[in-house]
């Protein structure tokens, strides 16, 4: 065995590689993104040619994967919990199809909202689509968990979710790894994956049928386990159901107990779900109440309670034992199980909010200066933005969008504010997420003639996380045309100080203009040109040496 000192996210990718990876499918979101980005830099997984690029959204990402698996080859689908919106469709279904290879779908949720719009859970969607969902504790069990839900997944046919939080995704640690196993040999399905009412109707008693082997697995899973103790009455003990992460902040506090008051806790781990049922109720018979302990919303809180019934006491983020929003911390677990200790995570004190700001010669600001000049001149205008670094152009000093809400949303939301009466309705959107999804949205406008300005702030990369390729780059224009944006009304400027009186000119004739246009600011993000300056010359230097 040899040993690694990953990030949890790593750790995920390396499993997959050594678990016969045949191809990972992903779009970049924080926590998820260094997933795709390990695979993409790993020498073996180049070696084997396991395919690495990014998709232009996540539904492209999952049904891509889902066509690997159907060939026969193993396939990871990457994105963060929003992603799971995204891709919810094919998802979903993709539990009544089955699969052939083996499939896992890792979703890295955002508790805390630290880069994200929601704190949503990605464990609902596992219990919606009624698969096996697996959530590590560790980096180590990140890194095992690949290789077992790859197996399980070819062994029952059906996807399986893998969920993980920031705090394991960006943390280190020691991870043992083994040797790789081959790719999967080509063995295209033999069944049906036609979901017609009729074929769908079958194929969805069948996956009400695995639900007892599901659950059966997570009776007996080896990252599932008991901790008892046999001191003192069963009413005087606490039962903890510790979840994923969670369970690293319980045993740092129970070790901070005497060790009279620790015997006073009986410990259950979970990490792959259904909800062990057997284990729970075993729990509570041990045990004269239960605390739940999970990263996320009360998932298994809810769960536990219906489980038990309403005459037995289960505490958790819905009763107030832990906070009911935000992220866990070893401080607030700690709390709740009474430990008196100091704080892990003090919280900093009496310090001035340093909001995020765009980069200092960003492209973006340009763009927003140019349109707070022009929109001045109209009194009812409103600017609606979207999912990108660009959203930081809602704060000071531009303060100039009115709404962002999902990726794709400025476009479509500028429509139907313009199909209100609204003038001038403006969009803003950057150029990976007008791909990811924003030209149906510019279509339905298109379609419906309607009165809206639509900005295209390109920038030749996905900036927000980090640089990755943006699926578009050099296709806006022909894009925009193929959508039926008259010829006219698709217009290039390069945002700089010195090009301010070309880029007012053609906003305002654009606003005038009572159609669609689309306006195209396009400047290289200076990290990524700045990264590319650095590549270029150690490129330069190695070739000619002699000029160090």
């Amino acid at each position: 065995m040899e040993k690694r000192l990953l990030l949890g996210d790593e750790a995920i990718a390396l499993g997959a590689i050594h678990a016969g990876l045949s191809g990972v499918y992903a779009y970049p979101g924080t926590p998820s993104t260094e997933i795709t980005e390990f695979i993409q830099t790993n020498p073996y997984a180049k070696e084997h040619k396991i395919r690495s690029r990014w998709c232009t959204n996540e539904k492209t990402a999952m049904e891509a994967a889902l066509g690997m698996s159907y060939a026969g080859k193993r396939a990871l689908v990457c994105m963060k919990h929003v992603g799971m919106n995204v891709c919810a469709d094919a998802f979903i279904n993709s539990a009544i199809t089955g699969v052939e290879g083996g499939l896992v779908v890792l979703a890295a949720d955002d508790p805390s909202m630290h880069s994200s719009q929601n704190e949503q859970d990605s464990r609902f969607y596992g219990k919606f689509a009624m698969i096996p969902v697996f959530e590590p504790s560790t980096q180590q069990e990140a890194y095992d968990m690949m290789a077992m839900a790859f197996d399980f997944s070819e062994a029952i046919k059906e996807p399986v979710l893998l969920r993980v939080v920031t705090r394991l995704a960006h943390s280190r640690a020691s991870v043992e790894v083994r040797e790789p196993r081959k790719q999967n040999e080509m063995r295209p399905s033999t069944d049906q994956w036609v979901l017609l009412p009729g074929i769908a109707r079958k194929k969805y008693d069948v996956l009400i049928e695995k639900q007892e082997q599901m659950l059966m697995a997570s009776n007996k899973s080896q990252f599932n386990a008991s901790e008892y103790t046999d001191y003192a009455e069963k009413a005087e003990k606490t039962g903890i159901v510790a979840c994923g992460i969670g369970y690293n902040y319980v045993k740092e506090a129970l070790a901070q107990l005497p060790e009279e008051k620790r015997r006073l806790y009986n410990l259950e781990k979970v990490s792959q779900y259904p909800l062990p049922e057997q284990r729970i109720q075993m729990l509570a018979r041990e045990s004269g109440k239960l605390l739940v302990v999970e990263d996320g919303q009360p998932v298994v809180e809810q769960d536990v309670k219906a489980l038990l019934g309403t005459g037995y006491i289960v505490t958790g983020r819905l009763t107030g034992a832990l906070p009911r929003t935000g992220e866990l911390t070893p401080d607030c677990v700690a709390a709740a199980l009474g430990v008196e200790a100091p704080e892990l995570m003090p919280q900093a004190k009496n310090l001035a909010g340093r909001p995020p700001q765009l980069c200092q010669g960003c492209g973006h600001r340009d763009v927003y200066a140019a349109l707070n000049k022009v929109a001045e001149e109209y009194p009812d205008h409103r600017i609606f933005g979207d999912i990108g670094c660009y959203t930081l152009g809602a704060l000071p000093p531009f303060k100039a969008l009115s709404s962002c809400v999902d990726m794709g949303a400025s476009i479509t939301m500028a429509k139907g504010a313009a199909d209100a009466g609204l003038f001038p309705a403006i969009a803003v959107i950057g150029d990976s997420t007008f791909t990811h999804s924003g030209m149906t949205g510019l279509l339905d406008a298109v379609n419906d003639k309607s009165n809206i300005v639509v900005v295209i702030s390109d920038n030749l990369t996905t900036g927000m996380t980090g640089g990755q390729d943006s699926a578009g780059t050099n296709k806006f224009e022909a894009i925009c045309l193929g959508l039926g944006v008259e010829p006219e009304h698709v217009r290039v400027v390069v945002p700089l100080p010195k090009n301010m009186e070309e880029i007012t000119k053609t906003i305002r004739e654009e606003i005038e203009y009572n159609g669609v246009s689309v306006i195209i600011p396009r400047r290289e993000c200076i990290q990524t040109a700045a990264r590319h300056a650095r590549e270029k010359a150690k490129a330069a230097q190695k070739a000619n040496p002699q000029n160090d």
